[in-house]
């Protein structure tokens, strides 16, 4: 674009054009990445078209201000790309009234929550923002930001800040609000009601009384399900943007086609009519969340780790692999399918054929190792009840074994094996220890051990599963002497073996 091209603002010309200005904010959201910008940023525009309302957005920066200083330039204003394999569509949500960072003004967030003209608190702020410990299934006590947060001072954790905003609000006179969480955690309504919980039970003597008590009578926490894929913005989807739109765009979103959402629909203080674009609103998000969790989320999760062990950079790159493609349908149909109930009126069928459509879209460009990162998180969310229940049955998850080995091949390769570029540029919270696991493990199995049975990553329940430690650690060898198309072979042959057994406690010893 000429340097002479205008940005994008409500005054400038523009091939997109936004709808009209909110009244007022109704919703904080926290989170203020591409997700929510390309999800329920667009959902609530769709819902001021049709039925209008004081739902305005006013977005909460974690850290970074690139976000944050650019849409104020832009009037908060940016465009999602839509892109299909064929076409490219653009669409400029405008419902934005307000942005900060939330590490630079975390007295804000408690404000903000506590103002009685915010009736939603909306989130976006990753599984690895909820404070959580898999190991305790409770709040992280050990975690320095919560304990700072629970002694005093502006908080600084995702859990301390709704807490505390809370708190005011009871004092302020407790008009009605409801949390609602978009992220991908299992009843995360009820998650996040259960963290903020026990945080205010652990403020001394009776702090936390007056806002326990709030919770009980004005505060909702519904669950929601969230699907979109949307990728990292590159310099060169801001540069052709900027063209297709006929203005300076610093902060456009791409996003596929297929979005959906399905939410609880227990507000106490009202809410936008998300329904008006395409929200679901059902009794059965649990089942919408536990398909999509598994089926896509575990899935996706497998393609990426042997696509950047393949040495691919994207997801549709990935999935045009043979071994790639046979593991990923066996894994979803074999292994993750029997351990879901479908929701009602869902096409299942036609649910996993849109997911391979959705994979194979080569515009879009998803990066494995995007997909790839913060998997110490995500796999906890994905894998183990499918595991498990197919232990139950007798059976060996094959292809799950080779999504936990992909993993570790990938974030804690063991002594001489090089997983490549593409693995290197996954972030994980756990990998610096995990990597010094594996630095003095004498194999696969030691390491899978040390993981999976001593650390718990992925739960105790599964740590427990030795025959699978075993499968994993095996794999984990695979790929190191042989690569990671062996290993690919390895389990699917193995997968679809009827004389396919479990490992023995005494196969295990590494």
């Amino acid at each position: 674009m000429s340097i002479e091209t205008p940005v994008l603002r409500r005054t400038t010309p523009a091939s997109a054009t936004p709808g009209a200005t909110p009244s007022a904010a109704g919703i904080l959201h926290l989170g203020l990445g591409s997700f929510h910008r390309a999800h329920q940023a667009v959902y609530t525009a769709a819902a001021l078209q049709a039925a209008g309302g004081d739902w305005g957005i006013v977005g909460v920066a974690s850290r970074s201000r690139s976000i944050v200083d650019a849409m104020h330039a832009q009037d908060f204003l940016y465009s999602v790309a839509t892109i299909a394999p064929d076409s490219t569509s653009l669409s400029i949500p405008g419902v934005h009234t307000d942005a900060f960072v939330g590490a630079e003004q975390p007295e804000r967030v408690v404000a903000q929550i506590a103002d009685p003209g915010i009736r939603i608190v909306t989130l976006t702020v990753t599984e690895n923002g909820y404070s959580y410990s898999p190991a305790t299934q409770h709040l992280d006590l050990d975690d320095d930001a919560v304990r700072a947060d629970l002694r005093g001072g502006a908080p600084r954790s995702t859990i301390g800040q709704l807490a505390r905003g809370l708190q005011a609000r009871a004092a302020a006179g407790g008009a009605p609000i409801s949390i609602l969480s978009c992220d991908n955690l299992s009843a995360n309504g009820k998650h996040t009601a259960k963290l903020v919980r026990e945080f205010l039970q652990e403020l001394p003597g009776s702090e936390g009384a007056d806002a326990l008590a709030f919770l009980d009578r004005g505060v909702t926490f519904p669950s929601s399900m969230v699907d979109r894929i949307v990728p990292s913005t590159t310099p060169e989807l801001r540069t052709r943007v900027s063209a297709l739109l006929g203005a300076r765009d610093d902060i456009p979103v791409p996003a596929e086609p297929f979005t959906m959402w399905a939410i609880e629909d227990a507000f106490a203080a009202g809410r936008p009519a998300w329904e008006a674009g395409g929200a679901v609103f059902t009794s059965e998000v649990a089942l919408y969340e536990q398909m999509k969790v598994r089926l896509l989320n575990g899935t996706h999760s497998l393609i990426a780790y042997l696509g950047a062990l393949t040495g691919v950079g994207t997801i549709p790159e990935a999935i045009r692999v043979d071994g790639i493609a046979t593991a990923a349908r066996a894994v979803l149909n074999d292994e993750y399918e029997p351990s879901i109930e479908v929701p009602t009126g869902v096409d299942i069928r036609a649910y996993e054929s849109e997911l391979f459509e959705r994979w194979e879209n080569t515009a879009l460009g998803h990066r494995t190792s995007q997909v790839g990162t913060d998997g110490s998180v995500k796999l906890r969310q994905r894998i183990p009840e499918p595991a498990l229940l197919a232990l139950g049955r007798g059976d060996m998850p094959h292809l799950i074994a080779l999504t936990v080995a992909g993993y570790l091949s990938c974030i804690a390769p063991l002594p001489g094996f090089d997983p490549g570029l593409h693995a290197a540029a996954m972030t994980d919270a756990s990998r610096e220890r995990l990597a010094g696991f594996a630095a003095t493990a004498r194999g696969g199995r030691e390491l899978a051990t040390r993981v999976i049975a001593e650390l718990h990553l992925f739960g105790a329940e599964l740590g427990a599963e030795v025959a699978f430690i075993a499968r994993v650690g095996d794999l984990i060898d695979i790929i190191r002497r042989q690569g990671v198309d062996a290993a690919i072979t390895d389990a699917v042959s193995a997968s679809q073996s009827p004389t396919s057994s479990l490992i023995s406690a005494e196969e295990m010893q590494p």
